[in-house]
């Protein structure tokens, strides 16, 4: 359901708002990269089928696919770098605590569209490798600290540059379980659950995303072959804008042999033992990490005090849509 935001004017001109962007990403990616200790890499848009490599996401979106001309098989346009970054890890030879991060670009076309979504993504992968011992909850909630400080960082210096701009980052993080927050509010739904607690602290990583709860429903999906299910979870902000809980990434501990092998039994594709990602996870020979995506526009989004992620990317939108945005004083690129 679209929002329009009662009154709204944008801060800033189409043309400042492209220099803003720029600031932006210029910014984050450099302060990321230097508190997680990652080196940029290039990354693919596409991958084929049977290398078992693309994102699944919640197992039931379709990608989008062709053959080729001169190579047999079926290409997939990626929908996340969440398996491809733990395999480029190993292959670059990266060590504890180095990691890569990357631009990447994802076409998800069954995608509700509206305020937050797109059929276009584009997010900072990232993925560093880990050691046994720092497969747990506090390195994880340390990680989270270094990324929320990075935002903070990355919004002081848009906004001195543009001192237009206000929004006010809560950047001290509550952490929470997804049965917890259940058990919180009960009568509540999830995404009605996700704003009574951004609200109330906002800024939130809400963990272990992907498992049953004990009502035996799902706080929301998560393929089961890259997060651990026990050790992820989501950055969730509040946008004064929309008045509604906004989430910039999904990250996590990825799936070691025990995890892999029993999330997929509770999928029912245990099949996919059968791809080589999954047997280089099962063997050892893929190096333990963690690693999420974070996004591109939604970050500007929300540093910019946008109302429609349309404002600062270019994608496809109905012609419904574009008019009642219009009516409402949004202005999509």
């Amino acid at each position: 359901m679209l929002i329009y935001p009662e009154g709204y004017v944008s801060k800033l001109s189409r043309r400042d708002t492209q220099r803003a962007i720029k600031t932006v990403k210029d910014t984050f990616q450099v302060k990321l990269a230097k508190a997680l200790n990652l080196d940029r890499v290039t990354a693919p848009i596409m991958v084929t089928k049977a290398s078992g490599i693309n994102d699944d996401l919640n197992g039931v979106e379709r990608k989008v696919h062709f053959t080729m001309k001169n190579i047999d098989g079926e290409a997939e346009v990626v929908q996340s770098l969440a398996k491809w970054k733990r395999r480029a890890l190993y292959r670059y030879g990266y060590e504890a605590g180095e990691g890569i991060y990357t631009d990447m670009n994802a076409i998800r076309r069954d995608d509700d569209t509206d305020n937050l979504h797109s059929l276009f993504v584009d997010q900072w992968d990232w993925c560093r490798v880990i050691t046994r011992e720092e497969r747990n909850v506090e390195f994880l909630k340390d990680i989270v600290r270094k990324i929320v400080g990075v935002i903070a960082e990355t919004n002081a210096a848009v906004q001195a540059q543009y001192p237009v701009l206000n929004y006010q980052l809560a950047d001290e993080v509550f952490f929470i379980t997804t049965q917890e927050l259940a058990d919180l509010y009960p009568a509540l739904t999830a995404k009605e659950r996700e704003n009574a607690i951004v609200k109330e602290h906002g800024t939130v990583f809400l963990m272990q995303i992907g498992g049953r709860l004990r009502d035996g429903e799902k706080h929301d999906g998560r393929a089961p072959d890259y997060d651990d299910w026990a050790l992820n979870g989501d950055i969730l902000v509040w946008n004064e804008v929309l008045g509604c809980a906004f989430e910039l990434s999904s990250m996590g501990i990825r799936v070691d042999a025990e995890s892999l092998h029993r999330q997929l039994a509770a999928e029912g594709c245990l099949e996919r033992e059968q791809f080589a990602f999954h047997k280089g996870i099962l063997d050892g020979t893929l190096p333990l990490t963690i690693g999420g995506g974070i996004g591109q526009s939604r970050l500007c989004m929300l540093l910019l005090q946008k109302a429609h992620i349309g404002e600062v990317q270019c994608a496809i939108w109905s012609d419904e849509m574009r008019e009642n945005c219009k009516a409402h004083n949004i202005k999509l690129l």
